[in-house]
Parts: C-alpha cells; sequence; structure tokens
C-alpha cells in the first residue's frame, strides 16, 4: 500500500547534512583554507598598522645620540618610562593642573596623574610628554613630563 510518498521502502536512512536540508557540493570545501588564510593576513596588516612606532633597532638614535640616551634613561617613581610604555607628546589643551596634580586628556578621557609618575628632571625637549599604559582596568600613567605651556 503506497500513500503517493516515496519514502524508500523499509531500508534505514543515514543521518547526513541531506537529511538536514543542507546540500554539499563539491567546491564548498576548496575556499575554506584560503578564506582563512585571507582571514590572517587582514587580521595582521590591521595590527601592524594600528601599533606604535619604536627605535628597536636604533636607526634614529644616531641622529640625535645625547637626546636618544637622555629619552632612554628617563624615570619616574614608577620605573624607567620607555621600558613599558611608548611616550607620546601632549599638546597644552589636553593637559592642566587642578588641585595641585597634573591632569592628562587621553583617547578623550582626564587622567589623573598620580604624583610618583611625574618626572622632575629638566625637560630638555621642551614638549609634554606622557607615557601610557593601556590595560584591563583602563589607562595608567607611567611617566608624564610637563611642558613649558606656551
Amino acid at each position: 500500500m503506497s500513500n503517493g510518498i516515496n519514502s524508500g521502502g523499509d531500508a534505514p536512512r543515514q543521518f547526513s547534512d541531506a537529511y538536514l536540508g543542507k546540500s554539499k557540493a563539491a567546491g564548498d570545501t576548496r575556499w575554506k583554507l584560503p578564506l582563512r588564510i585571507a582571514c590572517a593576513l587582514l587580521l595582521s596588516v590591521s595590527a601592524t598598522t594600528s601599533m606604535r612606532a619604536r627605535d628597536l633597532d636604533g636607526h634614529y638614535a644616531a641622529q640625535n645620540p645625547e637626546l636618544h640616551q637622555w629619552f632612554e634613561g628617563l624615570r619616574s617613581g614608577k620605573g624607567p618610562c620607555c621600558s613599558d610604555a611608548d611616550g607620546s607628546a601632549v599638546s597644552d589643551v589636553d593637559w592642566e593642573t587642578l588641585g595641585g596634580h597634573y591632569r592628562v586628556r587621553i583617547d578623550g578621557e582626564w587622567v589623573t596623574v598620580p604624583d610618583e609618575a611625574v618626572i622632575t628632571e629638566p625637560n630638555r625637549i621642551g614638549r609634554t610628554m606622557v607615557w601610557p599604559i593601556r590595560g584591563y582596568l583602563g589607562i595608567s600613567i607611567r611617566c608624564f613630563m610637563p611642558g613649558s605651556m606656551t
């Protein structure tokens, strides 16, 4: 007896993607490896362009060795400035004193500079510099060197 549906008889069916309505065309798997490689390359290129530059090979140290040595020797009460963070110049509008403490604007957020992070030796370049460290708890200041605020 038949109800008009060909069920294939009494033979057991194998559970597969075809049973779930998914078809596996012959070329579906051939794009997986190239797609993964392309994604990995794209991620590595975007990561390298967002990194800050450092003078790892000493190329720029040859241009002004005294200033380079001075930068490498800068320390605050929190330790060496250039060991864990890259310094960046700060515009005069992005730092201020408030209640006897320095504040600096980093990524649009005002961060209070701890007293032990302030560099007390004379500023040989004249620009305000900050060495922020970005961590899972937010931004902390490793070193801060006030400028002339002209």
